[in-house]
């Protein structure tokens, strides 16, 4: 684990150091507040800092404060001082220090403060990454990995009302996947599955980077283009129908030939409702339905 060490004492600093070398620990080493500042708030920066509380520059309580304001991640921080008085106590614990080593420090006490911070360090990932885990379930289709329909809603009002502010066009598109009862029907849902996947990741592949795309219901995804009228939506669309069955998709030991019907929906002017817009993408997804499929409306 990266450590940073802040003391302006050199044999404090010394032993800090190899002490820390010796039990594994890529050690970072300043001599004053102000650097271990400058190191705590830049990139990659330390997890675990070991900070003597009165140092020129900007003392350990000050380096701990401005290693709270980063919200991206956390640095226990180990305060390494001779006060011991209460009062000075319940400041560290204002400035948010983790923990406190009185000096002279005991080698072996050193060591049980790093451990307990490293297992508080490795305990925030595991919460960081169940959080994330928990984000990503609540906004994405577990199927597709794409937005799910809460959240391409949510990208279409935001689109709408920057369309309001901006003046630029803009157009959804509705597309569904033909037949897509007779795949689940015929070869089940975990082909209906692996059909999803694969026809979302080609109709994504063919968007500009700033499209969006999500699962709206069923084999239903919707498509918010900003700035698009509606020939430039069209053409999306079509390069999207083009790669929706560029090749048969491969479900287990069988090639299914896979289309998609798509419909076209733009505006210059605002809806009131989003809805209405989506309505118009699926009266044209309705008209590409009934005119063959595997076409653009």
């Amino acid at each position: 684990m990266k450590v940073l060490v802040a003391d302006d004492d050199a044999v404090s600093r010394r032993l800090l150091q190899a002490t820390l070398a010796r039990l594994g620990h890529e050690v970072t080493v300043v001599a004053n507040g102000s650097a271990a500042i400058e190191v705590l708030v830049g990139p990659d920066a330390p997890r675990l800092a070991i900070l003597d509380w009165q140092m020129p520059g900007a003392d350990g309580l000050a380096v701990c404060r401005a290693a709270r304001v980063r919200a991206d991640r956390y640095v226990y921080v180990l305060l390494l001082t001779a006060h011991d008085r209460r009062e000075d106590l319940l400041a560290a614990l204002d400035a948010e220090a983790d923990d406190f080593l009185t000096k002279p420090f005991d080698i072996v006490e050193l060591q049980a403060r790093l451990r307990s911070g490293e297992r508080v360090l490795a305990l925030q990932e595991r919460l960081l990454e169940t959080q994330e885990a928990l984000r990503h379930e609540a906004t994405h289709d577990r199927v597709t990995g794409l937005w799910n329909r809460g959240m391409i809603s949510d990208q279409l009002t935001t689109a709408l009302q920057r369309m309001r502010r901006e003046g630029h066009p803009i157009a959804v598109i509705l597309a569904d996947v033909d037949r897509f009862k007779q795949v689940n029907d015929r070869y089940g849902h975990a082909a209906g599955d692996a059909v999803l996947r694969e026809v979302a990741a080609r109709m994504r592949s063919v968007l500009r980077s700033y499209d969006s795309i999500g699962r709206y219901g069923g084999e239903e995804f919707l498509f918010v283009l900003p700035g698009a009228d509606a020939t430039v939506a069209a053409q999306i669309a079509e390069r999207a129908r083009q790669a929706a069955a560029a090749s048969p998709i491969d479900i287990g030991a069988s090639s299914l030939p896979v289309t998609v019907s798509f419909g076209v929906a733009a505006t210059r002017e605002a809806p009131a409702d989003p809805a209405a817009l989506v309505a118009d993408a699926d009266a044209a997804l309705y008209r590409a339905k009934a005119g063959g499929r595997n076409r653009v409306e």
